[in-house]
C-alpha cells in the first residue's frame, strides 16, 4: 500500500538492450517508500501491484519514466525504459520511528499537505479489530488529546497527526499504543492485545500553533486547560491531565513579551503546571519525569512547599534516600506544620537505618570470610635437619666484609 517500505532488486535497459543500471551488479538491494514520488511514476504504479517474491517486467514510457528531459548521461531524452524487478520485502511505515508500535499502511491517499495537530478537532470513521473480530465501528468528532474520553487508543490519536484530509489508513497498534496491560472490558479486549484499526480522516480543524497565538490568547487558554487538567486529575485520568498541563508549558515557557502583570500571571501558571505535572507523574509512577517537573517548579520558586515535598517523594520512590531526607527536612524547616513531610521523613530515616544495618552486616561477613581464608592457609614448614640456603646478597656481603644489615652509602634502601 501507499507508504509501505519496499525492498527490491532490479535491472534497467534502454530500448537497444544497453544495460544502464543494476542493483544485482552492485549486490545491494534497493529500498524506497511506495507512492511517495521517491522513484519514477512507473515504479510507484507497477510495484504496488506485485506480490512478495514476484519477478516482473515493466515497460515504462517516457511520461512514466524521465520524460522529455531524460537523465543524462545514461538515459537520453524521451526514452522508453525496460526494467526487471523482484520484490523481496514490504512493510508499513513505523510512525513511532522507534519500536514499531504504530504501523501505518495507507489504503487511500488524502488531499493537500496539512495535518491535524495536538488539540485539533477531527471528524473520523473508525473500525477496530482484535484478530478477526470487529469490536468497534463508529463515526466520531473529538479533539486530539481527548481520545481517551471516547475510548480511542493513543496510537490512533498519534496516527491522526500524520494523516491528510480524506486519507484512509490501516493501523497496527502494539499493546502499549492500544489498551495496554489493562485491556478494555467494554470491548472485550484482553490485556496486552495487539489491535488493528481502519481510520478515515473525513475533515479536521487545526488549533492555533504557539507562534500564531497572542500573549492574551496564551494566558486565556492556559487558564482554561489548567482547569480542564484539574478535572481530569480528580477523575483519576492522569495521562489526560498531563496532556493539558504540558500545553501550558509549551505556550508560556519561552514567551518573553509579557508586561509585568502578565509576567507574574504567566509564572504562576507555569509553576502550577509543573507542580501538577509532578503529582500526575507520581501517580503514574514515572519518577524520572516527576523529578524533572519538580526541578523546573523549584527553579521558579526554590522554597515551594509542594515542589520540595513532591521531589522528596520521587527521590524516596527511587531509593535516593539521603537526597529525599534533605528535601523533607527542608520542608519542615520552612513549614514546620507539614505533617505529611514529618511522616515521610520518619519513613526515610528508618529506611536509611535499615540500609546502614545491611551494609554493616555485609562488611562484617566479608571481613570474617577473609580472616577465615587466611587462617585456612597452612604455614610453609622447614623439614627437620634441612639446612636453609642463605640469601645470596647476604652471603656476598659477608664475603666482602660488609654486614648484611648495613646498606652502602649513596644507595636506596
Amino acid at each position: 500500500m501507499i507508504g509501505d517500505r519496499v525492498t527490491v532488486h532490479y535491472t534497467g535497459w534502454l530500448p537497444d538492450g544497453t544495460k544502464f543500471d543494476s542493483s544485482w551488479d552492485r549486490k545491494d538491494k534497493f529500498s524506497f517508500d511506495l507512492g511517495k514520488e521517491e522513484v519514477i511514476k512507473a515504479w510507484d504504479i507497477g510495484v504496488a501491484t506485485m506480490k512478495l517474491g514476484e519477478v516482473c517486467q515493466l515497460t515504462c514510457k517516457p511520461e512514466y519514466a524521465y520524460g522529455l528531459a531524460g537523465s543524462p548521461p545514461k538515459i537520453p531524452p524521451n526514452t522508453t525504459l525496460l526494467f526487471e524487478v523482484e520484490l523481496f520485502d514490504f512493510k508499513g511505515e513505523d510512525l513511532t520511528e522507534e519500536d514499531g508500535g504504530i504501523i501505518r499502511r495507507i489504503r487511500k491517499r488524502g488531499q493537500g499537505y496539512a495535518k491535524p495537530n495536538e488539540g485539533a478537532t477531527v471528524d473520523i470513521t473508525l473500525e477496530g479489530r482484535h484478530g478477526e473480530r470487529v469490536f468497534d465501528r463508529r463515526e466520531l468528532c473529538f479533539e486530539i488529546g481527548e481520545g481517551e474520553s471516547f475510548d480511542v487508543p493513543s496510537g490512533v490519536e498519534q496516527a491522526l497527526q500524520h494523516m491528510e484530509k480524506g486519507e484512509q489508513s490501516l493501523l497496527l497498534l502494539k499493546p502499549s499504543y492500544a489498551f495496554g496491560l489493562a485491556g478494555k472490558e467494554k470491548f472485550q479486549i484482553p490485556p496486552n492485545a495487539t489491535l488493528q484499526y481502519e481510520v478515515t480522516l473525513k475533515s479536521f480543524e487545526k488549533t492555533k500553533e504557539n507562534w500564531e497565538m497572542s500573549v492574551e490568547e496564551k494566558l486565556e487558554q492556559s487558564t482554561i486547560v489548567k482547569d480542564r487538567g484539574t478535572e481530569y486529575f480528580k477523575e483519576g485520568r492522569y495521562k489526560r491531565a498531563v496532556v493539558q498541563y504540558k500545553k501550558i508549558v509549551s505556550w508560556l515557557e519561552y514567551e518573553s513579551a509579557f508586561s509585568a502583570e502578565d509576567g507574574a500571571r504567566a509564572q504562576g501558571l507555569r509553576l502550577a503546571a509543573h507542580l501538577n505535572l509532578a503529582v500526575c507523574h507520581l501517580k503514574l509512577q514515572d519518577f524520572s519525569a516527576a523529578l524533572d517537573s519538580c526541578h523546573k517548579a523549584l527553579e521558579l520558586d526554590q522554597s515551594n512547599e509542594k515542589g520540595l515535598f513532591r521531589r522528596g517523594e520521587a527521590r524516596l520512590a527511587v531509593n535516593d534516600l539521603e537526597l529525599a531526607r534533605d528535601d523533607f527536612q527542608k520542608v519542615l524547616q520552612l513549614y514546620p506544620g507539614n505533617k505529611a513531610a514529618r511522616a515521610q521523613l520518619a519513613i526515610c530515616l528508618q529506611r536509611i537505618r535499615e540500609q546502614h544495618a545491611r551494609e554493616k552486616k555485609l562488611y562484617a561477613n566479608m571481613f570474617q570470610r577473609l580472616a577465615a581464608e587466611r587462617e585456612s592457609k597452612p604455614e610453609v614448614a622447614v623439614a627437620a635437619g634441612e639446612r636453609q640456603q642463605p640469601d645470596a646478597n647476604v652471603q656476598d656481603n659477608k664475603q666482602n666484609g660488609v654486614a648484611a644489615t648495613q646498606q652502602p652509602l649513596g644507595t636506596e634502601a
